[in-house]
């Protein structure tokens, strides 16, 4: 029987996909990250729902400690982005540096598997003239997590399976109830990891970071209110500012240097354009001409037209066909033909949302 490694979270997702994979003939060992201590659908709990699964259906459970690995890569990331004014997104970060990538060496290095499988919802597909494995969007968009998804190589992509990407989360919970697996009925995690286990991102980063008291400013420089720490704001937002005015006010940048928090009104989050970096092409190879495609800038974001002009040294400028609200520096930009992911990287700052001096 062909052998598969797959990632257990201790959620129905991931349950599911063990279960369909077992039942398909697969050989199936389960492997789960223990990636911090507390609760958390990845950690404590989750590591005893996995080894009741893996039970249950008789394979075996092996739990790998990625502690250090997850504080390194997830735990120091986030706090230097938001230290330095930036929103990182970690979820895609984590599939990459801590998940996928060290999973498929786990199984190769010391099971002797060389397939990984996990409960995301997305679809790969071989293109056989180009020999590139394409990402694909899942069947049920409301699910769809490809856009976190967007960092993965080509060597990932040729030997992992996503066994949910072609149903709706409604077959899952139908599937998960059929096998009678203990958690066909536990609810999904709604918040990050790290919410979930400090009880706020805002509590989680005051761990870290020492809150320092800053000036709330207009583009002009002029001082409207002051703010506790400028890693707990981030692009676009507008409740919390703790300021009277006379129309609503959004954060449109953020100044960590001089510790300042920049807000305007609704026309001041649009911007026309952003650079991209870290850039990885999946589906396709990095063009050497612009390219028209449309692109995600957060996760439950509508994908927009664009224009995708190739730079040097692993980035982009996108220019969207019409400006878009609340380009968010630190957060992914993720482009697609139609189903097909194209490539994706990390928003960049835009400096030019910054006062250069104070207002007298």
């Amino acid at each position: 029987m062909d052998k598969v490694v797959v990632g257990l979270s201790g959620g129905v997702d991931s349950s599911t996909a063990a279960a369909i994979l077992h039942d398909q003939g697969y050989d199936v060992v389960g492997v789960t990250l223990w990636l911090m201590k507390g609760k958390g659908q990845c950690c404590s709990e989750g590591m005893v729902d996995a080894a009741k699964l893996c039970e249950q259906l008789g394979i075996p459970h092996h739990i790998v400690d990625s502690r250090e690995l997850f504080q390194e890569n997830i735990v120091d990331y986030l706090v230097a982005g938001y230290s330095t004014g930036i929103t990182p997104l970690p979820c895609s970060q984590c599939n990459k540096a801590v998940k996928f990538t060290p999973m498929l060496t786990y199984a190769r290095e010391q099971l002797g598997v060389d397939r990984i499988a996990t409960g995301h919802y997305a679809r790969i597909l071989h293109d056989q003239p180009t020999g590139r494995y394409q990402l694909l969007r899942a069947i049920d968009r409301s699910k769809d997590q490809s856009y976190f998804l967007y960092d993965l190589s080509q060597d990932v992509l040729a030997h992992v399976l996503f066994p949910l990407g072609e149903q709706p989360k409604t077959e899952t919970r139908r599937i998960a109830a059929a096998f009678e697996l203990h958690t066909a009925e536990k609810p999904e995690s709604q918040d990050l990891c790290l919410v979930e286990a400090n009880g706020s991102m805002q509590a989680f980063l005051d761990k870290y970071i020492t809150p320092q008291k800053g000036e709330i400013v207009d583009q002009s420089g002029k001082v409207l209110g002051q703010h506790e720490g400028v890693h707990h704001y981030t692009i676009g937002q507008r409740k919390g500012l703790g300021i009277a005015h006379s129309e609503p006010l959004y954060v449109i940048g953020l100044d960590a240097v001089r510790n300042r928090v920049i807000v305007g009104d609704r026309t001041a989050t649009f911007a026309p354009e952003c650079t991209v970096q870290r850039v990885n092409w999946v589906s396709i190879p990095e063009p050497t001409a612009p390219i028209h495609a449309e692109v995600q800038i957060r996760y439950r974001s509508v994908a927009v037209p664009a224009k995708i002009l190739p730079l040097a040294a692993g980035r982009v400028r996108i220019v969207f066909d019409a400006p878009q609200p609340s380009i968010t520096p630190g957060q992914a930009a993720v482009w697609y033909d139609g189903e097909t992911l194209l490539g994706g990287g990390l928003i960049e700052p835009m400096d030019d949302r910054l006062p250069q001096k104070s207002a007298q």
